[in-house]
């Protein structure tokens, strides 16, 4: 683990000074594995998931991660792909894939 924090300390610093934000120098392990949990249950609403990534036997501790989210809206952009192309173009737009009907593929994204 040692290993990784020297790692990750050499690779924010050389980044700060390139982009002139020492900010950056704040960034620990423990923040990256808060910014997962936070983005993991915001993209799926599952608590016991998040849970069960972060290794946590009790939920308690796992809410300690998703208290700090509160994200605006629950609406959706959604679109149909009828091409293996727009499929691509969606996936690359940020889309997620949500089902398929017959040549149909049903993609959406949050707001």
């Amino acid at each position: 683990m040692e290993t990784f924090r020297r790692i990750l300390a050499a690779q924010r610093s050389r980044t700060a000074k390139k982009l002139q934000n020492p900010r950056i120098e704040r960034i620990t392990l423990k923040t990256l594995r808060h910014f997962k949990a936070t983005m993991e249950y915001h993209k799926t609403k599952d608590i016991l998931h998040v849970m069960q990534i972060l290794g946590h036997k009790d939920i308690r501790n796992t809410l300690v991660y998703t208290h700090l989210v509160n994200f605006e809206t629950d609406e959706w952009i959604c679109k149909v792909a009828m091409t293996k192309q727009e499929r691509v173009n969606m996936i690359e737009d940020g889309f997620t894939f949500v089902s398929k009907e017959g040549e149909e593929w049903y993609f959406r994204k949050r707001k």
